[in-house]
């Protein structure tokens, strides 16, 4: 046991150097290959280059302050996220027999987590009180990589403590954890990303995982598209519960929340404490 914190810390510095790689790859590739245009800011000018300059001037702001809540998050994974999952993992009931193990195991938990996950990501859309804090994921009016890390602290604590509760009831093994905190990471990064995909390509995957075209739909600034597509990793879970939406993507579709702007950084942080739009 005196060894099990540097071997957490070793885990937890190749999940962060292997999901920061896995960034600095999508982000590259959905410039090469975009999906869809970056937006232009709203400017009167009759200099087209002045526009191009501005909006892209305004796209950056946009990725500092999606890093910065993204920044801010990392934080809370050693002060509350990663205590919440060992005590989770220290207390569960040691139940699983002992032949309950191998890769066998791993998927399984793998899959019980997502499972867990839609439902939360579910819940967040139908309970106002959580809706709170998730709207400010869902402010962002354009997708790319750095939108996956767009969430507020209190979205990440609550997450944490619910997602412990799971842990220790189902008795999941630490290092299953982590491999489900780097999928989902990197699914999100991958979901979230503006990289054009060929069309058979993306068709297959859908069929599998929870591909760009069908994350963008949740993020469609229609709230029909927004309250579907909860899905997270594995897009069997929509089509299980009902809650796949029939529209097809196109890269002009607005994103975002309807009759709701983004706002700056300090906004967004308090911005829970504000009522927001009725669920349901």
């Amino acid at each position: 046991m005196a060894r099990l914190p540097e071997q957490i810390d070793q885990l937890v510095a190749y999940k962060g150097a292997a999901i920061a790689v896995w960034l600095a790859m999508f982000l590259a590739l959905e410039r090469l290959w975009p999906a869809a245009s970056r937006p232009s800011a709203p400017l009167s000018d009759p200099s087209g280059r002045a526009l191009v300059r501005f909006a892209a001037k305004h796209d950056l702001k946009r990725i500092a302050k999606n890093g910065a809540l993204w920044a801010f998050n990392a934080l809370l994974g050693p002060a509350i996220v990663l205590p919440v999952t060992l005590l989770a993992v220290e207390w569960g009931p040691a139940w699983r027999p002992p032949g309950w193990s191998g890769w066998p195991a791993l998927l399984l938990d793998l899959a019980l987590l997502d499972l867990w996950i839609y439902w939360w990501h579910r819940a967040n859309h139908e309970s106002s009180w959580l809706w709170r804090f998730h709207r400010i994921h869902h402010l962002d009016n354009f997708l790319d990589a750095s939108s996956a890390g767009r969430f507020h602290a209190g979205e990440v604590a609550l997450s944490a403590m619910v997602r412990g509760a799971i842990i220790l009831a189902l008795d999941i093994p630490l290092g299953h954890v982590l491999a489900f905190e780097a999928l989902v990471l990197a699914a999100a990064i991958f979901q979230h990303s503006n990289l054009a995909l060929p069309v058979g390509v993306e068709r297959a995957l859908s069929r599998l995982v929870v591909t760009p075209s069908i994350h963008w739909l949740h993020h469609h600034a229609v709230r029909a598209d927004t309250d579907s597509n909860y899905s997270t990793t594995l897009s069997l879970w929509d089509r299980v519960f009902g809650t796949q939406s029939p529209n097809v993507r196109s890269p002009a579709m607005a994103i975002g929340l309807a009759g709701e702007p983004d706002t700056g950084l300090r906004e967004l942080l308090a911005a829970p404490l504000r009522r927001a739009r009725p669920v349901g």
